[in-house]
C-alpha cells in the first residue's frame, strides 16, 4: 500500500484515500500491540495470586474486562481492512459460517 501510495503520489494524483487506509491499519495494529502488552504485564500480577477463585475472578475483572474488547474491536476492524489473500489466520466473521 505504501507503494502504491507512493506511485500515485508520484504521477500527480491524490492518493489521499489510500494514505488514510495505511493509518487506520497502522492505528489499529498499534492499538493491539499495546493493548497485549499491557495484558501480558497484568496476567504476570495475576498469575502470583495462589489461591484459584480469585486467581480467576482477578483473570475476568483484571484482565478480560480491560483488555479483550479494546483488542478485539481493533482485531475485528483490522480483519474488514486487510485483503483475504494478505490474512493467513481465519478471519471472525468466517469462523461464525463454518458447518
Amino acid at each position: 500500500m505504501i507503494t502504491n501510495a507512493n506511485g500515485l503520489k508520484g504521477l500527480g494524483i491524490d492518493n489521499a484515500a489510500v494514505v488514510k487506509t495505511i493509518q487506520e491499519i497502522s492505528g489499529h495494529i498499534e492499538t493491539i500491540k499495546n493493548g497485549v502488552r499491557s495484558m501480558i504485564e497484568e496476567r504476570k500480577r495475576v498469575n502470583k495470586i495462589a489461591e484459584s477463585h480469585k486467581r480467576a475472578v482477578a483473570y475476568c475483572d483484571d484482565i478480560k474486562e480491560k483488555y479483550f474488547e479494546d483488542i478485539r474491536d481493533a482485531a475485528d476492524k483490522l480483519e474488514l481492512l486487510v485483503d483475504d489473500e494478505d490474512w493467513p489466520l481465519v478471519k471472525y466473521r468466517e469462523l461464525l459460517f463454518l458447518r
